[in-house]
């Protein structure tokens, strides 16, 4: 006997979900609904089967093909429209003519003994038996009364409460004989129901009814979606689950990866390659598809997610259906009853509210609270650019493809036939990324250099040698998983405001420049790089009295770049020197705050023991560089600012120093008693860089290891601190911790508040009235300072939902104080 599977229909009941996919390959614990079907008929023998589609039919075609897979023979009849339950299987008669065969819906999750209700069909001679079964709901279905010996005596489709008079209901599964078929008229839409069986029947032909006992679940609405999950896991349908119980009802698919301290509270399943991470929960009836990232501290109950969707930390998913490649940012919260579709992107904080629809390929930004259905209109994000560039998980917000149209929106901000410069880090993501940079670049007709890795500083000097701009992908500082992509302009500065828009524009627009065939770029790769650059460091920077001075200093390369450029310039500088951590490390391509002060412990007891005059610590990328004195003793990086102030203020007795208004006031007091003034600046690295371009500008620096020597260039770079710190160091002949003991000590404490997006303008506005009569500075967020001279710093952050303050007073407990005074203004706002 042959089988039809109707896998026409078009689910609106279930859109979104079924907006970019056919109803048939919804999946139920990550199986499409069809394929449950396709191994019950199997089992049953019946293996040669007909599939009707018609909504997004090439969809259903592609994923089971000729059915080879599955062990079985499928053909499929196509239908131009809509021809009713009756009419799309007239539209597969001719492989159907010969014998009886069953009728089954392509999109209900079922158990049934199709054997026993092939064998009654036979016994009573029937020319249709309609498969029934009892439900304590009838109104959503077609009610059937049968007599004492099974034959059909009434029909009534979809009744009211009123009409109820039964609760045997039509599932839609059917044996017939072929005769049938010269009661639908073809081409012509025809239900079995509505217009067949009543025809039957009023010719007397034998119509029976079996009432099947098993599981029958006609996945029609959200509600039975989500119950059809719960009911496979429980145990309730005897269907087929890939994969291996671990422990009670916990269900796990080959090449998964649970962390032994992740919670799973079962039953639920974990798809193929899906990754738990430590602290993540997952409760009851929970189902995540193949390749899903659960991060920590992420909470799950009774979320269905469908494949390849990233779940940020700590967000909480409740009773809701995921489409799959979507991806929900930190701290998202979805309600019960919400359906995200296909492809889109909820930021990180948002909240969807319970029963709301968010069609595919939608942003909901970060920080939204979204209490209606998002249909229409696409709700893009703001900005590409962040305070570090285009930055974001690594395969999850920044994946090759998001790489390619980044770089193909450059380039067509460029002129054809511009060179661009490209650099990356030692890590393997990011030399992965620049590989589809580069492409789009050359295909956008653009030569590219590529200084393959190099660190920062170093892209950055190439750059301006005669290139139209420069792109650098690094791992973001102290987040191994993600990765910043960053843009330079011709003179190898980050991007402005203005140049970063015009990129926004045409990505979001998406009018990417192709180039013609003889215009593809070139690729070429630079020799003596390091050279060439040590060469116009040590053109730029002081070093006179370095040789004579007889100085010894110990370098930490930190495994990173920086030790690329070392050997050229500690040989150029003729400087004693031991290098420490010189080779690569792939696997780290940054530290944490843990991990580089554990390195600056080490480096310490190397400077104390082999008696040197301080050391140096680069970072990974080598832009910041971290101190110790001859002691071995850690020069915290808001000293080590004073201290290269103080040194740098003394020998220039004029000029200009750069720093962010987060500085401690202490630095206005060493400028001042050595001729120089202070410019503040924003915290933007931006600004900085930018009143560092001015010819009064002798120093800058941000108090977090990133120093600027404007003589050289307008950027944080590590190597050239380096280089004029031993200029200075040796011509002054003191040593750290005598220039240290020298100034004044500051006390400046810091703390985050976490602040929602939608209450940040509510906290400045807050702020600003209750600084009453104070003194205000609004360079940037809003400083406060207080008669007696202790100030407050109130600033949103621009990625994160996050509020940072600052505040300094004459001791830590006065600081402490203003900072918790200041902390509860804040903190009355944002709740």
């Amino acid at each position: 006997m042959k089988a039809v599977v109707m896998a026409g229909g078009e689910g609106t009941r279930l859109r979104p979900m079924t907006a970019s996919m056919p109803k048939p390959l919804l999946p139920v614990v990550n199986k499409p609904i069809m394929e449950h079907v396709l191994k019950l008929l199997k089992r049953h023998g019946l293996t040669e089967t007909v599939v009707t589609v018609q909504f997004l039919a090439s969809l259903v075609k592609n994923y089971f093909g000729d059915g080879e897979e599955l062990g079985m023979e499928l053909s499929y009849a196509h239908e131009e429209k809509p021809l009713g339950t009756a009419g799309s299987v007239k539209n597969a008669e001719e492989a159907l003519k010969d014998d009886a065969f069953l009728v089954i819906s392509g999109d209900a999750l079922t158990d049934f003994d199709l054997s026993d209700l092939i064998r009654f069909h036979r016994e009573r001679g029937a020319m249709v038996t309609v498969c029934l079964t009892r439900v304590p709901n009838p109104l959503e279905f077609g009610i059937t009364i049968v007599d004492e010996d099974g034959k059909v005596d009434r029909f009534l489709e979809k009744p009211t409460w009123g009409q109820v008079f039964s609760d045997t209901v039509n599932t839609g599964i059917y044996v017939m004989e072929p005769e049938v078929f010269d009661y639908v008229e073809a081409d012509t839409s025809v239900d079995w129901s509505g217009d067949v069986f009543p025809r039957l029947m009023e010719e007397g032909k034998p119509i029976y009814g079996y009432v099947a006992e098993g599981y029958w679940e006609d996945v029609g609405t959200h509600e039975s979606y989500v119950q059809a999950q719960a009911d496979v896991l429980e145990g309730k349908v005897d269907v087929e689950r890939d994969g291996f119980e671990i422990s009670p009802g916990v269900w796990v698919a080959e090449g998964a990866e649970v962390h032994p301290e992740a919670e799973l509270r079962g039953p639920l399943y974990i798809g193929d390659y899906a990754k738990v991470e430590s602290g993540a929960e997952v409760r009851e009836h929970s189902v995540i598809g193949s390749n899903v990232v659960v991060k920590s501290g992420a909470f799950l109950h009774r979320a269905v997610v469908h494949d390849n969707v990233y779940v940020g930390p700590q967000s909480n998913l409740r009773g809701c259906v995921i489409g799959k490649n979507t991806d929900i940012m930190r701290a998202s919260r979805i309600e019960d009853g919400a359906v995200v579709g296909d492809e889109c992107f909820i930021g990180e904080e948002s909240i969807v509210q319970g029963n709301v629809r968010i069609y595919p390929f939608k942003t909901i930004e970060a920080g939204a609270f979204v209490n209606t259905s998002v249909i229409w209109e696409s709700r893009g994000q703001a900005h590409l650019f962040g305070a570090r560039g285009v930055s974001g998980i690594l395969n999850v917000e920044i994946t090759p493809e998001l790489a390619v149209r980044l770089a193909g929106a450059y380039a067509t901000t460029l002129k054809k036939g511009s060179t661009v410069c490209t650099a990356r880090d030692h890590s393997r993501g990011a030399r992965a990324l620049k590989r589809a940079i580069i492409s789009a670049l050359q295909a956008s007709a653009i030569d590219v250099r590529d200084l393959e890795n190099v660190p920062l500083p170093v892209a950055r000097e190439q750059t301006a040698r005669g290139s139209a701009g420069g792109i650098m992908i690094r791992t973001t500082t102290g987040v191994p998983d993600s990765v910043d992509i960053m843009f330079f302009d011709e003179r190898g500065a980050d991007l402005s405001q203005a140049k970063q828009r015009k990129l926004d524009r045409v990505y979001a627009r998406q009018e990417y420049r192709r180039a013609f065939p003889g215009e593809i770029g070139d690729l070429s790769f630079p020799s003596s790089v390091y050279d060439s650059y040590t060469g116009s460091l040590l053109r730029a920077v002081d070093t006179t009295g370095i040789a004579e001075s007889g100085l010894k200093v110990v370098v930490d390369a930190s495994n990173g770049s920086a030790g690329l450029v070392l050997p050229s310039l500690l040989g150029r500088l003729g400087v004693d020197s031991l290098t420490i951590n010189p080779g690569l490390d792939e696997s780290r391509p940054t530290e944490t705050a843990e991990s580089r002060r554990a390195g600056l412990v080490r480096l310490g007891e190397i400077v104390a023991s082999a008696r040197a005059a301080f050391g140096v610590r680069f970072d990974p990328v080598g832009e910041r560089i971290s101190l110790v004195d001859e002691h071995g003793r850690i020069v915290e990086d808001d000293r080590a600012l004073l201290v290269m102030l103080d040194l740098v203020a003394a020998e220039r007795r004029s000029g200009r120093v750069a720093l962010p208004v987060t500085t401690t006031r202490i630095a206005e007091q060493v400028a001042a008693y050595h001729g120089t003034q202070v410019e503040w600046t924003t915290t933007s690295t931006d600004d900085l860089a930018r009143v560092s371009r001015d010819e009064a500008t002798v120093f800058g620096g941000d108090g977090r290891g990133g120093f600027i020597v404007p003589e050289f260039s307008s950027v944080f770079d590590g190597a050239a601190a380096f280089v004029r710190l031993i200029g200075l160091v040796a011509r002054t002949q003191l040593t750290l911790s005598q220039i240290d003991a020298r100034i004044p000590q500051a006390h400046v404490s810091r703390r985050d508040l976490p602040t929602p997006w939608a209450v940040k303008g509510l906290v400045m506005r807050t702020v600003v009235e209750a600084a009453g009569d104070r003194s205000v500075d609004t360079t940037d967020g809003v400083r406060v300072v207080e008669s007696d001279g202790r100030w407050v710093m109130v600033l949103p952050d621009p990625a994160e939902a996050v509020t940072h303050l600052w505040a300094e007073g004459p001791d830590e407990a006065s600081a402490q104080a203003l900072l918790d005074e200041w902390a509860a203004v804040v903190d009355s706002a944002g709740h």
